[in-house]
């Protein structure tokens, strides 16, 4: 749905706060990200500057409750704490408008993302340079637009121009550990200067969508 915001700016999309129906976070075409309450219509909570073009979607995180991802025109995928008003980390691995994402609802640091021609799944225990997993659209008229994890599998539905919605099954991703849990809360929460972000050693290799 599309919300008008008090101040006339069009929100395209929102996603409310995992244990909290009355807030919210919406994502603008101007680019920025606010936190709105159902009780305070007048003002936001919060606003989150990053992307420097119109967001499309925004998702908090299934595992941990103040972080959650926007994608957008830009190009870019952005991880975000709530507490911070700038990205904890930009994710870029194409030219082409990022156009939906969604967290894992198996594994708290895999997360995936369809642009215009290509599925990407990232697993930031892995790298968060690149995806683990990138398959390409071969037909060129086709524009992939929705992606959805199904809940408790690695199911996952990606819909496209031309009304298909494809099912793919993502293969060898651990279940849930308080290791992989920590891993995306070490990352996205605020560190002392003198100590440096890490990510755990611990790999895994994913087979799905082709390369």
């Amino acid at each position: 749905c599309s919300y008008v915001l008090s101040s006339g700016i069009n929100a395209e999309y929102g996603d409310y706060y995992p244990t909290n129906n009355n807030i919210y976070l919406v994502c603008t075409e101007e680019g920025f990200i606010h936190k709105c309450s159902c009780s305070y219509n007048e003002q936001y909570l919060q606003t989150y500057a990053g992307h420097t073009g119109p967001v499309y979607k925004v998702k908090w995180s299934p595992f941990l409750q103040e972080c959650f991802l926007t994608c957008g025109a830009d190009w870019t995928i952005r991880l975000w704490h709530a507490d911070l008003t700038k990205p904890v980390l930009t994710f870029v691995s194409s030219t082409k408008s990022v156009n939906d994402i969604c967290w894992s609802n198996v594994c708290a640091t895999v997360f995936g993302a369809v642009s215009d021609n290509r599925i990407e799944i990232w697993d930031l225990r892995t790298t968060n340079l690149d995806p683990v997993i990138i398959s390409s659209v071969s037909d060129p008229d086709t524009r992939l637009s929705t992606f959805l994890f199904t809940d408790n599998s690695n199911t996952l539905l990606v819909g496209d121009s031309s009304g298909l919605v494809t099912v793919y099954q993502l293969r060898n991703i651990q279940e849930p550990a308080h290791t992989h849990i920590q891993t995306l809360r070490d990352i996205v929460l605020p560190v002392p200067a003198n100590q440096s972000l890490s990510l755990s050693s611990s790999s895994v290799v994913s087979s799905g969508p082709e390369r």
